[in-house]
């Protein structure tokens, strides 16, 4: 991104010629790809026209004034299609922005689009959504990831720079491993979720994706920083892009958890991870076995919270305030029907999920024994970075699989075996590419630290990013 900006700053190239670019990119390659809901053509030229006002003026926004993003289609944006890429919000435009897409706005970074994920952001392959599955760039037969599989898409399809993305429970790193692009899930509460239309409030995360991890920590310090309109929002400054110091990794103290390397995970990943901690620890980094066994029960505690707090979230989609109506003779039988003609599957089975487990039958047998296993879990992991100063894991058990090859949901909600234990921890983590298949496919690797210590895993990164040959900026 760095080399984009100086031409910029040198005029050697115009924001609005950069836009075009990109746009043009978009036309050859989304047809097979479908990671766009909205394509905002005129909207984004006219920005970067302004950004390019900016610049002959000298007083551009910001250093990456005029670089075009996308955002996930859950994220409010001004006047622009909000759909949740679900039949209920299909004619939804917000009159406000998300507080994210009014950092992007402040830095000057004009908004291409909006990118396609499953509805409502339920679901780990981007197949469930109203606008059809988005494809995986290296193979468009397999999945992108999801539920940004969009976003992710977009970044490894060359149609986007950088793009945001939500995470749940792995809804930026899985896409981003299956994709072979860089994402980051940042500490609950460092980004701001204004605006971000909620799936489960607790677990819901806000964070970027982009080819490298330099790009990703330059996307990120536009996110970041405390927000009164977000409640969750943490009560913490700015952050600022590290100066990527390679002697971070001279005593490094790195957690391998084992319980991540059993039954389950591919082999080619297994050994391009270990490959990636090996060269970590030639490099002067220790390598210490810990354990993380609670990892056994994050999925189902997972589950368990994600579809009861969607249930909630969710109630508020009747036909009245939001979506389209359908009529009926009686409210109770408008709202049933409303719902039933605009949600799509998945979401219908997780919302009865949810109300299920919060029934006053059920609640304490599910929803509060789940909300005991997550304190377990959140402490278990604290105590690990007590003693290590990273946790590395694999991102995903298997590189991204087929287009409607897993048709049982309980296999898709086994792709954020490795990833949901940070968002119920809410401890940062990171997936960056550490090499490909036989087949050419996409692997990711996982570097999880401490609260707010974003700087260290990014650092810890960029190193495995350099190791693996990858750490290519946008241009």
């Amino acid at each position: 991104m760095k080399k984009l900006a100086q031409l910029l700053e040198s005029k050697q190239v115009s924001s609005e010629e950069v836009a075009q670019k990109y746009l043009n990119r978009i036309k050859e390659k989304d047809s097979e790809i479908n990671a766009f809901i909205t394509v905002d053509e005129d909207g984004v030229l006219q920005q970067a026209r302004a950004a390019d006002q900016r610049r002959a003026q000298g007083s551009p926004l910001s250093k990456w004034d005029g670089i075009p993003i996308a955002i996930k289609d859950n994220i409010s944006t001004q006047g622009l299609l909000t759909s949740c890429a679900s039949k209920f919000l299909s004619n939804y435009k917000p009159v406000f922005d998300a507080t994210v897409v009014s950092k992007l706005k402040q830095a000057g970074l004009p908004i291409i689009g909006k990118t396609n994920l499953d509805e409502f952001a339920m679901g780990s392959s981007t197949e469930y959504s109203t606008y059809g599955a988005t494809c995986n760039p290296h193979d468009i037969e397999r999945v992108s990831g999801g539920s940004s599989g969009g976003s992710a898409a977009a970044v490894a399809a060359e149609m986007i720079p950088w793009a945001l993305g939500t995470d749940t429970g792995g809804s930026i790193r899985q896409p981003a491993s299956f994709c072979g692009v860089v994402g980051l899930k940042p500490t609950y509460g460092r980004v701001s979720r204004f605006g971000v239309v909620a799936l489960a409030p607790s677990l819901d995360h806000v964070g970027p994706l982009a080819k490298s991890v330099e790009d990703v920590a330059i996307l990120f310090s536009l996110l970041a920083g405390s927000d009164p309109g977000d409640s969750t929002s943490a009560q913490i400054g700015p952050f600022a892009v590290p100066s990527w110091d390679g002697s971070v990794v001279k005593g490094l103290k790195i957690g391998v958890p084992e319980e991540f390397f059993s039954t389950g995970l591919n082999s080619e990943v297994e050994q391009a991870v270990r490959n990636s901690l090996k060269m970590l620890e030639e490099q002067g980094a220790t390598l210490i076995p810990i354990s993380l066994a609670s990892n056994a029960y994050a999925i189902d505690t997972y589950l368990t919270i994600v579809t009861a707090e969607a249930s909630s979230s969710l109630a508020r989609f009747d036909g009245i305030r939001y979506g389209e109506r359908v009529d009926a003779e009686d409210t109770n039988t408008m709202y049933a029907k409303s719902r039933a003609a605009g949600f799509g599957t998945e979401v219908k089975r997780r919302i009865m999920l949810g109300t299920y487990v919060l029934s006053a039958s059920q609640y304490e047998a599910y929803y509060e024994q789940a909300q005991k296993v997550r304190t377990i879990i959140k402490q278990e992991v604290s105590e690990a970075l007590k003693q290590v100063d990273v946790i590395i894991t694999p991102t995903t058990p298997t590189p991204a699989f087929k287009i409607g090859e897993k048709r049982d949901p309980l296999e898709l909600y086994l792709s954020d075996l490795y990833t949901a234990i940070a968002n119920l921890s809410g401890v940062p983590a990171l997936s960056l590419p550490c090499g490909t298949t036989s087949a050419g496919l996409p692997m990711g690797v996982q570097v999880m630290g401490d609260y707010f210590s974003e700087e260290l895993i990014l650092q810890v990164g960029s190193l495995i990013e350099q190791g693996v040959g990858g750490g290519v900026s946008g241009d």
